[in-house]
């Protein structure tokens, strides 16, 4: 049997913050950077998760809630006013902002 060790958790987080990157830098779309930052967020949640259980302590697991938290509130706090920017100028691009 195959057992799963900290090494396979951290390159799995290594791909997922990878394709986050390249799709932040890539696409210009907002909507999808923001889903791309989230993937982002999501690779380093998993880093400090396996970290944790690689050295037995809950430390990597205090670390995502504090990040899931300030995840979820930025999700409030721009997506309002994001949609409300879309609505004004159509399409949006980051090409336009710059």
């Amino acid at each position: 049997m195959l057992e799963v060790t900290t090494d396979w958790y951290l390159t799995l987080a290594a791909i997922l913050f990878s394709i986050g990157f390249i799709g932040m830098m890539i696409r210009k779309n907002a909507l999808f950077m923001f889903m791309c930052i989230e993937l982002m967020l999501n690779a380093v949640n998993l880093t400090f998760i396996s970290a944790s259980k690689h050295f037995g302590q809950v430390d990597g697991q205090v670390f995502v809630f504090f990040v899931l938290v300030v995840a979820a509130a930025a999700v409030v706090v721009f997506f309002p006013n994001f949609s409300t920017f879309f609505n004004c100028y159509l399409p949006f691009s980051k090409q336009k902002i710059i």
